[in-house]
């Protein structure tokens, strides 16, 4: 009888416990969990803090509603669960992994033909000042997000600062807002979400988050906590910010101790190295989610890439394989979504930031629009960015974001690139349309057309970054060809550079611009921009680009 050790009982674990269950009934399948909780849905965590999620309980049942606990897993599974017991050590000579019980120090040797290690991460805890006093959290467990809970439920907490604006830190920051707390986050970074976003799209999402009242402070670092024994102030190297609560959102590391004791190898990355198949470098010990690097689809790098979603498709690759499967796993490409007060954000493949560092030639645009039709009632404008290799059309990556449905913008993205797709590809497909769900042209699509439009020649778009420079060195004419009804409520800026013409009068006003000027086409979305460009080419002027997504796509502070 085949005998497998499991080291990890939360997804990429139990995962690969149950995918070997079905493709061998008769094997003797252990898992050994340190904690005294398995199977839960960490990702569910600042939901639960916000009171989404009404009991910590609920991340961890089935959908009907049955724990997922030891007994749950012997009595459906026939899969041995050991919590509170620690793997501390890994014989790969003799085969065995030797253990001990937690409560009372009882020592385990538990042989195995197949050992599988998914021992996670960790977050970050920076060795700062004061960094042990009360109220400062992390938020990488259950029991975490229990105390930070009962916290709040008693009313224990008025001022919160959340280190760290990646997508733990945002969503708590949205959790706590919505408890009611003052809410201040900071980043010691340029912008948020600096590992997926390029600085455009991190612009709005930025700005989004402060006209809803989080206090945001970037490009700022955290020294020192102060307080008696509870934090009572965070200070960092701009100011000092009073606070009764602070949450650690920097970051995670794998554990690869017990891996790395056992002679097993360690990448570049400081997670375990595994092949296509997940197997380490002893061909009978096999390893899965936060503690692993995984190879990046486009670029063939092996990268950290700490999810959910990866670590259980690197579990059923491990459950299959570990049983006599030939199954590869693909790898990654850095897919993520979030939902920051309202705002949705997602993101797949390379940035535009990546491509420029691996030195590839792209092409970029932004364009931004309704996810469904204008007249459709719950219609949201979402602005969507699109990265292309130059020459072969290759598409590299996808960022959107808005109050719309951006994911399955993303999700058709992420499609074509692990079909290594081309931009006529994306220009192709045949998605679904009808108005409650989309518009005759998608979102995606009219990216790539965009891009392709580009290309040609025909579309000569400037990003809201270069053209925020224009504006500083009065280098440009901003062409508004918005409906005076629209410009009353919102402006790009008060610049004096600003020139109010509307589309419908350009034709008979053209002698009102300078031939010789460039000129800034936009409008909401810059659809009339991109006609107003059409109309002056066609008239002679020489020097006229397109604001690309216009105004929804503006980073900077509107003026009304």
């Amino acid at each position: 009888m085949k005998k497998i050790v499991v080291i990890g009982g939360v997804a990429a674990g139990l995962k690969a416990a149950s995918k070997a269950r079905r493709c061998d009934p008769q094997a003797e399948i252990t898992v050994l969990e340190k904690g005294e909780l398995i199977s839960y849905g960490a990702c569910g965590l600042p939901f639960y803090l916000a009171g989404e999620v009404a009991s910590i309980e609920d991340l961890m049942k089935t959908p009907v509603g049955v724990m997922r606990n030891a007994g749950f897993f012997k009595n459906v599974k026939n899969i041995s669960v050991l919590t509170q017991t620690l793997a501390t050590s890994i014989n790969r000579e003799e085969k065995c992994v030797y253990a001990k019980k937690i409560a009372d120090g009882t020592e385990l040797i538990l042989p195995y033909d197949q050992l599988v290690i998914a021992t996670g991460a960790k977050p970050i805890k920076p060795d700062l000042p004061g960094i042990n006093l009360s109220n400062i959290f992390q938020l990488g467990h259950p029991n975490d997000a229990k105390e930070i809970r009962e916290g709040l439920d008693e009313g224990k907490f008025k001022n919160a600062v959340i280190i760290g604006a990646g997508l733990v830190g945002l969503e708590v920051a949205e959790a706590l807002h919505k408890r009611g707390l003052n809410v201040t986050v900071v980043e010691m970074k340029n912008q948020v979400f600096s590992a997926f976003l390029d600085l455009e799209i991190a612009g709005i999402v930025e700005k989004h988050i402060t006209e809803k009242g989080v206090n945001l402070r970037s490009n700022e670092a955290v020294i020192q906590f102060n307080g008696t024994n509870t934090v009572k102030e965070v200070v960092t190297d701009k100011g000092v910010i009073p606070t009764d609560l602070v949450i650690l959102a920097i970051g995670v590391r794998p554990n690869v101790e017990l891996a790395k004791a056992a002679g097993l190898n360690i990448g570049l990355t400081g997670a375990i190295t595994v092949d296509a198949y997940m197997r380490t470098n002893d061909p009978d010990i096999y390893a899965g989610g936060d503690c692993v690097e995984n190879r990046h689809m486009l670029t063939g790098k092996m990268v950290f890439a700490p999810m959910g979603s990866t670590a259980n498709k690197h579990g059923r690759v491990i459950g299959e394989n570990i049983c006599g499967g030939n199954l590869p796993f693909a790898g990654v490409l850095n897919t993520v979504a979030v939902s920051v007060l309202g705002l949705n954000i997602g993101k797949t493949g390379l940035t535009e930031r990546d491509a420029k560092n691996l030195g590839i030639e792209y092409v970029t645009t932004i364009v931004a629009g309704h996810d469904k039709p204008h007249y459709m009632a719950g219609a949201k404008i979402i602005t969507t960015k699109l990265i292309v290799e130059a020459n072969s059309k290759m598409v590299l990556g996808a960022q959107a974001v808005g109050e719309g449905d951006v994911t399955k913008r993303i999700d058709v993205v992420a499609a074509i690139l692990t079909a290594k797709g081309t931009l006529d590809m994306l220009s192709d497909a045949d998605l679904c349309y009808a108005p409650p769900f989309n518009s005759p042209i998608d979102n995606i699509a009219v990216a790539a057309n965009t891009i392709m439009n580009k290309i040609s020649g025909s579309f000569k778009g400037i990003s809201s970054l270069e053209a925020k420079d224009k504006m500083a060195t009065n280098n440009a004419i901003f062409l508004d060809v918005r409906t005076p009804g629209e410009t009353e409520k919102i402006k790009l800026a008060n610049h004096e550079n600003l020139k109010y013409i509307p589309l419908g009068q350009l034709r008979s006003r053209l002698t009102e611009l300078n031939k010789d000027q460039e000129i800034i086409a936009f409008c909401k979305i810059s659809v009339r921009g991109y006609e107003a460009e059409a109309i002056l080419e066609g008239e002679g002027f020489t020097n006229v680009k397109v604001l690309e997504g216009g105004l929804a796509a503006w980073p900077y502070k509107y003026e009304k």
